[in-house]
């Protein structure tokens, strides 16, 4: 992306440091409405809020201590890590569910699943229905806050020898939100 993008994106950053598993999340960014600058987001839980409401509520730099639109950027989009843009307002996830984006080794998709909160991953509606119906204390969660919407990766930031193994991907339309993704190979 180079020069000014048409809209702002959200963000994560994807590294795979040797505590999580490789191709996972590590940094989550917002891309302010304003200056286009991205801001690197303290937590999970405080990017995925900026997610839900991104359309009606856009990230800009006051939205973060200590950031305004005259500071530098906390992190620049390069190749130096890969970049995913996805869907603005995907819903937040449910109190006790964590959702968890990996990169395939050939860097063509990421794969969501949910892990629930007895540690079991589910990768569908179809298995976060069977869940919950398996487990009546969790009867207040709604299905409808499992989105397993993937974001869509970058091909200007994959690693150079990997980009031969896939195909061409699009550009990110103009009201997509983005992840920012950096991998290890």
């Amino acid at each position: 992306m180079k020069g000014k993008p048409e809209t702002p994106k959200s963000a994560e950053s994807y590294f795979s440091p040797k505590s999580k598993p490789r191709g996972s999340v590590d940094v989550y960014a917002a891309q302010c409405a304003k200056c286009y600058k991205w801001r690197i987001i303290d937590s999970q839980e405080e990017y995925e809020d900026l997610r839900s409401r991104f359309s009606e509520d856009p990230f800009s730099c006051e939205k973060k201590p200590n950031a305004s639109c005259d500071g530098p950027a906390d992190i620049e989009y390069d190749a130096t890590r890969t970049w995913v843009i996805d869907k603005p307002n995907i819903p937040k996830t449910p109190s006790g569910f964590k959702r968890e984006l990996i990169l395939r080794r050939d860097f063509s998709k990421l794969d969501a699943h949910y892990v629930t909160p007895t540690g079991k991953r589910v990768r569908s509606r179809t298995e976060v229905a069977a869940f919950l119906k398996e487990y009546p204390e969790y009867k207040g969660v709604n299905l409808d806050d499992f989105n397993f919407a993937v974001p869509k990766v970058m091909e200007d930031t994959i690693p150079g020898n990997t980009k031969k193994k896939i195909k061409k991907l699009d550009s990110p339309s103009e009201n997509a939100a983005s992840h920012v993704a950096s991998c290890s190979p």
